[in-house]
């Protein structure tokens, strides 16, 4: 008999924790994003961990920014950010207040309401492509910087909640390099994933961008 997940939400205390602690933690556990169409469940299978000012791989670690602010506040809550010019990522707070680090959200299963997943992602090829990627989780989940600062910790019908679901297992998670992260920050193994989930999204190093001519 398969044991359902729990929905009991994260309270924060389980954010207020070192970001190499809650990061494999987050694996398993839910992700309900409210929208006007009926939510959707994603469950994590993919995590990275940004450690603030003692990270080179993180956007805090040359202080704080406008961009960056919603990183030094309480945990718990989501700090969303725009890449290259057409991409949205989005990452839980943890950690103490001010202590500016968090947890990057790159992969996870879509086990409810894919049918409003699909329609955010059309080149999908199949369900296990819905949010297999940071940058396709977020616009599977309708996630943009209008959810920037968001409680994920607050309960009742808000825009995006954490709950217990299943944790994963210490022996079935995986760490390795973060994907993409260039110079000093690019050699720490802060990126965890459940093993052998087909949603994890393939390991790829960094390569420096080229400026047009």
């Amino acid at each position: 008999m398969i044991t359902p997940p729990d929905r009991t939400p994260l309270p924060r205390e389980f954010f207020d924790r070192p970001v190499l602690e809650v990061a494999p933690d987050l694996l398993g556990r839910l992700l309900i994003r409210s929208t006007p169409h009926g939510p959707i469940a994603l469950r994590l299978t993919e995590v990275e961990a940004y450690d603030g000012p003692n990270d080179p791989g993180s956007h805090a670690y040359r202080g704080r920014t406008a961009r960056n602010d919603v990183m030094f506040g309480p945990p718990g809550h989501v700090y969303v950010y725009f890449t290259y010019g057409m991409w949205h990522c989005m990452n839980l707070v943890c950690g103490p207040e001010g202590t500016a680090s968090g947890v990057l959200l790159r992969a996870g299963e879509i086990v409810e309401g894919a049918e409003l997943a699909r329609e955010r992602r059309l080149s999908a090829r199949n369900d296990k492509e819905l949010a297999k990627g940071p940058a396709r989780l977020a616009t599977a989940l309708d996630v943009d910087r209008a959810l920037d600062g968001a409680d994920a910790c607050t309960p009742g019908d808000t825009p995006l909640r954490v709950l217990a679901g299943t944790p994963v297992p210490s022996e079935q998670v995986r760490s390795g390099p973060r994907t993409g992260v260039a110079g000093d920050g690019g050699v720490h193994p802060w990126r965890f994933w459940v093993a052998d989930d087909p949603t994890v999204s393939p390991y790829r190093a960094h390569v420096p961008r080229r400026r047009s001519r």
